[in-house]
Formats: structure tokens, C-alpha cells, sequence
């Protein structure tokens, strides 16, 4: 027994790639010790993380260097994702990210300012030209900040390779402290196909665990008849760090034979949706618990696998016996061992899960359109991951499309008749995504004559609301008529009651003013050194406009010179 559990355990650390990349052409982006908050790959809401995030002592400001010699060949500002974001690209064809950033060097910034203002808008993509702004390695390129999707202050950053595919960061040579193995929260059975059973159930099972020494675990005998597959729920603390992060690699082995394995070295974009078929994405609907599958679905499109022996899937025959071991390792190769021993027994299922067979049968590879009421719902080819029976429904405020607990792979068209309603309501109404609590979220919604329609990735309760409350603005550091000679910024609270913010435009003396907006605070802000000002009186408009059209004014007068 010892011995096959040693080989087991050397059957997947061999598995460790040897590493092919450069270790020492990439510095660090920060001259403080390095301190993850977020590892490469690890889970987000839909994707993948595409690198890693660096702690920034839980605050704004610190300097970030360009990791190697290169060139600055994008520059993006979104209120949302990256926030503030600037690439650089190398001569070894590797391209670094840096995110969520407070602003640009200076150089940098006086370029995007100028462009910004040039076409009036925050939100903006550039892509200068390679002899734009030729950097060195450790030359400043930005301060860290918390722009964008951020959660708290950190600088997002990333490698590239030749074709964007995002790499893991840590495979060119960053030494990060980590002598933690993965935490294992829970490990599954999963009987897969109608014939399988474990332990006298088609359900999924947990098994119950003994720890056996610091990072082992032996798991009380499972019996089980055909393909079966694992599950597990886990994560890894690195030192000096308390987040919980993703593990780098999951493996498992069937009498020493390695039969799975995935690792996180690299992804692709555009595969990144396909998270939700490595996930029991219903369990993480209903409580929020993302276990991850040590099998592949047939619909799984991911390339992280290093081995798919029967897609993961193990065979178990009657009267045979088996060892089973999962394994779960972080980059530095702290790993958490499980150990199931399997006895092979044909069963009868006494727990069996019940398809559900009812509604209307979808075919994922093709075109899809039904009616629901008033409402009609196109689902494009490849909407879904799977076919499938999907119950469309009335219900008094709306329409119920399915439910939430099936993954959507991308957009679906909903659209709603309103030709029964009051002509003078329709141009504030929307479709609106009702949650079972009772509140509305707006629908990116757009109107052709009495048709609403919205593309969406939601399923579940839709309804058509009205939105006739304009936003409201307050500004949180002036007063109108107030003296601003001192100030270096001026900042005002933007909401909206329902449908949400669409636009907002200021000016001051009839021109132009970049506001940065931060959907985080509902605030926009104004750099006062970006004007000026030759006069004393200067009158400043901000109008905001939410997305059914109604707009707010706000107007102000300050003195400064």
C-alpha cells in the first residue's frame, strides 16, 4: 500500500512542465515585496482571471514600472473592467498589462488627457504609434489606483504571448512566497450516464474525508458501478496574504495511472465563457459553492487540460477494486492529497435524479425562436451549452425564461409588444430582469415601434417597467458661489433611482470638462488644473441623462483665478 501510494503521488508531480520560459527578462512592476490578492485563473463571474493582482498596501498612488524595455502599443480608460489600463509590448513578443491604475507617468497622461478632451469623452482606446513612447525597463508608467472593476486598491498585471493569450505570471521567474498547500473544502462522486450508480445513488455525492496526516486525506469507500466522475471545492492561501485564491493545478490518477489534469499556464479569451461547463454550475447557483469537475463534459471546449484519459471519466467494474487519488497543487507545489478507495458493485439506483422533460426542446447548434404570450425569444445557434427542455412561461408582471440554474455560453434576443400600453409611457419604459425579491434591473433596451427589445445572458423573470424619475446630482466638495483657488479637484454624486445611469456632460463657460467617472461611488470628478482660467466667475453645467432619456441639470458658479 505504501508503495502504490507513492507512486500515485509521483504520478501527477512529474506532471510539473518543465519551465520554457524567460526567468529573469521581466522585473517586477513595483518595488514593494510582492504580495498576491489574485492568482492566475482562478474563478470570476463568467472568466477566467487572466493574471495576477498585486497588493498595494490597501492603497492608491504607488509607483508602477514597465516590467521589461518595450513600447506603449494600447492605452484603454472604461468605467468598468480595467479601468485604466496600459499595455506595453517587448521585443521578445510578449505584451505586459497594468490595470485599474490611478493615472498614467506624466508623459502619458498629457497624451490621453489630450485625446480625451480632443473627443470629449472619459472612456477612450489608443493605440499610439511604436515610437510614441519607447520605455525602459523599471521606467515609471503609472500610479496604482482602484479604477474600473477593482475591489479595493491592487494593480492587475499580466503577460501575454505572442497571440494574447493571457500566461500565467508566475512562469517567468516571480518568487512569490507560498508554503501553503490548496485547502480542500469537499470531495464529489458524480455518477455519469444512466447506467452508473455510487453508492446506490445517481446523485451527487460527497465524500466524507479522514485526515491522515498535514496534507493527506482518505476517503471512506465509495461502491460504484460504470463511469463515474470527481468534483472537488477548493483553494490556496499564499503567505502573508489572507484571500482565498485559485488553486494552479487539479490531477487525478486511477491505480497510479494518471487518468485528468489541468493547470493554469495559459488560456485564451475567447474561451474563457467555457468556465461554466468546468464548474457544477447549478450547486453554484443555489449557494454560491463553485466546485470544480475533474471530468470533461462534451460540450467542454476549454484547452487547460494536460490529460483527458476518457475525459477524466473512471470506469468501475463489478468485483474490481480501485485507488483513486486527487490531487491538488498550488505553483509552488504544495499539494493536498485524497485518496478513495472504490469497490466495483452493480446496484440498484434507490436515489435516482429526475430530467426534467418538460417544456419546449431547445437544439443548441441551431436557431431557435418561441413565443411566450405577447413576447417572442430568439436564441441564436450555440446560445446554450447543451439541448435542452426550456419552460417558457406567463406570470402576472411578465414572462419566466427557464431559470437561472442553467449556464447561458452568450446573448439571447427577448422582445416584448407594447402596443396595449399608453402611448405617452412608452418612450420611459424598458425591459427589466425581476429578481424574486421584487426589484428591477434594467435590460440594455432598444425600441421599434411597438416592439422592446434586449440581448441578454439572464434567464429568469422579465417584465416591462416605466422609469420617469430623472437622476440626481449633489455635489459632495463645493458649494455654488464658493471660492475654488485652493482646490485641486471638485467631485459630485451622480444616481439614478431605477434605470440606471446612461450619460453625463459637463462644461464650464460653455466648453467641454472631463469628468472621470467612478460607478463605484456614483462619482464624478474634475482635475481643476486641466483649465485655464483667466477670469474669476466660471459657471459649471452637468447634465446626466439616464438610459430612458430623463435628464437632470445641474448648474454652479465658483470663483478662482
Amino acid at each position: 500500500m505504501r508503495y502504490l501510494f507513492l507512486t500515485l503521488v509521483l504520478g501527477c508531480q512529474l506532471l510539473f512542465s518543465q519551465n520554457k520560459y524567460p526567468q529573469d527578462y521581466f522585473g517586477s512592476p513595483v518595488d514593494i515585496p510582492i504580495v498576491l490578492a489574485g492568482t492566475f485563473g482562478e474563478f470570476r463571474s463568467n472568466h477566467f482571471h487572466a493574471g495576477i493582482d498585486i497588493k498595494t498596501q490597501q492603497r492608491e498612488g504607488l509607483d508602477i514600472y514597465t516590467t521589461a524595455d518595450g513600447y506603449v502599443s494600447r492605452i484603454k480608460v472604461q468605467t468598468y473592467g480595467y479601468g485604466k489600463a496600459v499595455y506595453v509590448t517587448h521585443p521578445n513578443g510578449y505584451t505586459t498589462v497594468y490595470g485599474h491604475l490611478q493615472k498614467f507617468s506624466p508623459e502619458i497622461e498629457a497624451y490621453v488627457k489630450e485625446q480625451q478632451y480632443k473627443k470629449q469623452s472619459y472612456e477612450i482606446e489608443l493605440f499610439p504609434t511604436t515610437d510614441k513612447f519607447q520605455l525602459k525597463k523599471g521606467e515609471l508608467i503609472a500610479l496604482s489606483g482602484n479604477t474600473g472593476g477593482s475591489g479595493g486598491p491592487h494593480l492587475h498585471y499580466e503577460i501575454r504571448d505572442e497571440n494574447s493569450r493571457p500566461m500565467n505570471p508566475l512562469l517567468f521567474g516571480y518568487n512569490i512566497k507560498d508554503t501553503k498547500a490548496p485547502r480542500v473544502m469537499g470531495v464529489y462522486a458524480y455518477a455519469v450516464g444512466d447506467t452508473s450508480a455510487v453508492n446506490n445513488s445517481n446523485k451527487r455525492i460527497e465524500l466524507r474525508l479522514t485526515k491522515e496526516n498535514e496534507n493527506t486525506y482518505i476517503a471512506d469507500k465509495v461502491e460504484a458501478f460504470g463511469a463515474i466522475g470527481l468534483g472537488v471545492e477548493t483553494y490556496d492561501q499564499l503567505d502573508m496574504a489572507y484571500n482565498k485564491n485559485g488553486p494552479y493545478k487539479i490531477c487525478t490518477s486511477v491505480n497510479g495511472t494518471v487518468n485528468f489534469e489541468y493547470n493554469f499556464e495559459k488560456f485564451s479569451f475567447d474561451e474563457s465563457r467555457y468556465i461554466n461547463t468546468l464548474i457544477d454550475y447549478s450547486t453554484y447557483i443555489d449557494s454560491r459553492t463553485r466546485i470544480q469537475k475533474c471530468y470533461i463534459e462534451p460540450y467542454n471546449k476549454l484547452s487547460i487540460y494536460k490529460n483527458r484519459e476518457n475525459s477524466g471519466l473512471i470506469s468501475i467494474n463489478e468485483g474490481m477494486s480501485y485507488q483513486v487519488t486527487l490531487e491538488v497543487s498550488d505553483y509552488a507545489q504544495n499539494t493536498t492529497t485524497i485518496v478513495i478507495p472504490v469497490e466495483g458493485k452493480k446496484q440498484e439506483v434507490t436515489k435516482p435524479v429526475k430530467n426534467p422533460n418538460n417544456g419546449q426542446y431547445l437544439v443548441a447548434g441551431r436557431d431557435n425562436i418561441f413565443s411566450v404570450g405577447k413576447a417572442s425569444v430568439y436564441f441564436p445557434a450555440n446560445t446554450f451549452y447543451y439541448d435542452l427542455f426550456i419552460d417558457l412561461s406567463e406570470y402576472e408582471n411578465g414572462i419566466i425564461i427557464h431559470n437561472d440554474r442553467t449556464p447561458v455560453k452568450s446573448n439571447y434576443t427577448i422582445s416584448m409588444d407594447i402596443s396595449d400600453l399608453e402611448e405617452t409611457d412608452k418612450d420611459k419604459l424598458f425591459i427589466a430582469h425581476e429578481t424574486d425579491e421584487g426589484n428591477y434591473y434594467y435590460e440594455h433596451t432598444y425600441r421599434k415601434g411597438n416592439t422592446l427589445s434586449t440581448r441578454t445572458r439572464d434567464l429568469g423573470k422579465f417584465t416591462i417597467a416605466k422609469d420617469t424619475v430623472a437622476p440626481k446630482i449633489r455635489p459632495l466638495n463645493f458649494r455654488d458661489g464658493q471660492w475654488l483657488s485652493n482646490f485641486r479637484y471638485i467631485k459630485l454624486k451622480i444616481t439614478d433611482d431605477l434605470s440606471g445611469i446612461n450619460s453625463y456632460r459637463a462644461t464650464i463657460n460653455g466648453e467641454w470638462v472631463l469628468m472621470e467617472y467612478e460607478y463605484k461611488e456614483n462619482t464624478i470628478t474634475f482635475d481643476l488644473s486641466d483649465v485655464d482660467f483667466n477670469v474669476e466667475a466660471h459657471n459649471l453645467e452637468v447634465i446626466v441623462t439616464d438610459n430612458v432619456g430623463n435628464s437632470t441639470t445641474f448648474n454652479a458658479e465658483f470663483y478662482m483665478k
